[in-house]
């Protein structure tokens, strides 16, 4: 009988498993295994590193090797995206690709320095809306440019003019909101 028990015992304790998890909170990702993961090799002849750079294997291909990154840049370097195509359809697609781009290519002008970098508050965006510059001009521009707008409508340059009276006198504002601002940026800067 204590044979018989010992077996039974010893037949469960073979079919038990170790835990993935060693209590609460559980320490492992949810859906993880203890098996070790398959990493896919270099398609490069005799490279055994990991292939982890995808690359077209022609053109118009949905088809991929996967590269380490230094055969991924062997290959790129002499990669011609329009093969295969004729001078219409390569010119067709460049223009396809250019158009839809294109929102990039006019958003770059702004670089670092637009109006969405935190560095200039709502009042000194109008305030340079209203001299007509651009967001991320320098003090220098700013005051050349109030200078201009001052001289055309100053109300001894044109006399009885109410609305040149109003744009004077809102340019100045503009002004005297933005020279405090560089002001602040001058005393806080080393």
């Amino acid at each position: 009988m204590a044979g018989r028990a010992l077996s039974l015992y010893l037949g469960r304790m073979a079919r038990q498993t170790r835990s993935n998890d060693w209590g609460f909170p559980r320490w492992r990702g949810y859906g993880s295994t203890r098996e070790t993961e398959q990493v896919r090799l270099c398609d490069r002849h005799g490279c055994s590193d990991p292939g982890d750079r995808p690359a077209p294997k022609s053109p118009n291909s949905r088809d991929r090797w996967y590269f380490c990154e230094r055969h991924a840049s062997e290959y790129n370097r002499n990669w011609n995206y329009f093969e295969g195509l004729t001078a219409e359809e390569a010119a067709a697609r460049e223009a396809d690709e250019r158009r839809d781009a294109g929102g990039f290519q006019d958003a770059g002008y702004y670089g670092w320095g637009g109006p969405g970098d935190g560095s200039r508050g709502r009042d000194e965006i109008r305030a340079l809306d209203l001299l007509e510059v651009a967001t991320d001009a320098s003090f220098d521009e700013i005051k050349s440019a109030y200078r201009r707008l001052a001289k055309v409508n100053h109300p001894d340059v044109t006399p009885g003019d109410e609305e040149a009276a109003k744009r004077f006198q809102a340019i100045q504002a503009a002004y005297e909101v933005l020279r405090k601002a560089e002001e602040r940026r001058s005393t806080l800067s080393p």
